[in-house]
């Protein structure tokens, strides 16, 4: 294969993978009793003892802010109200949030036949794509009883998000989004 020929190919095939790290993978945990219809308040409840977050997350204050609001719009859309500080709500609110370096390889679909060295393995390396992935956990525990009824989570690419807040914006709005899908309806 010509040289000029497989950069391209790899080039390719790089920009592909670098797509697919993008999109959230998102997935939760219910508890299998939860009743969400004996619930119509939510607050946030207080931080918690041992940080979690990235230290860029933690000095942005944006973050916390559109994270926040995202839940908050989230929530109130499916029924819930936040209540005003010194009432006691029904739910309390968690998140947790962590960037960690992730790997990529797609050397494994070219043993099967994808991928552009498909046909020619000996002399084509594996591919690595290395990027940030971004972690958002969110917790809802019953307040009566402090029992955690509900954890979604999404995982995604933040590869310019963090010096983008027009991108950090969207992103967010649309995994908390993606998160709150998951959560059982009222019934």
């Amino acid at each position: 294969m010509p040289l000029l020929l497989r950069f391209a190919m790899t080039i390719l095939a790089t920009a592909t993978l670098s797509a697919c790290a993008t999109t959230a993978t998102v997935g939760s945990h219910v508890d299998p009793d939860l009743d969400l219809s004996r619930f119509r308040t939510f607050d946030w409840g207080p931080a918690d003892a041992l940080p979690t977050e990235d230290a860029r997350l933690a000095r942005n204050p944006a973050f916390k802010d559109r994270v926040q609001g995202a839940v908050e719009k989230g929530l109130a859309a499916r029924g819930f109200q936040l209540i005003a500080r010194g009432d006691t709500a029904d739910l309390l609110i968690h998140y947790h949030a962590n960037i960690s370096q992730r790997i990529n390889v797609n050397h494994a679909d070219r043993a099967y036949g994808y991928g552009a060295c498909a046909r020619s393995q000996a002399d084509c390396p594996p591919d690595l794509v290395e990027y940030e992935a971004g972690t958002l956990v969110l917790d809802v525990v019953d307040a009566r009883t402090n029992k955690l009824v509900w954890r979604g989570w999404a995982r995604t690419s933040v590869d310019g998000m963090l010096r983008k807040p027009d991108v950090m914006a969207k992103t967010i709005n649309e995994t908390v989004a993606r998160i709150l899908l998951r959560l059982p309806p009222k019934l």
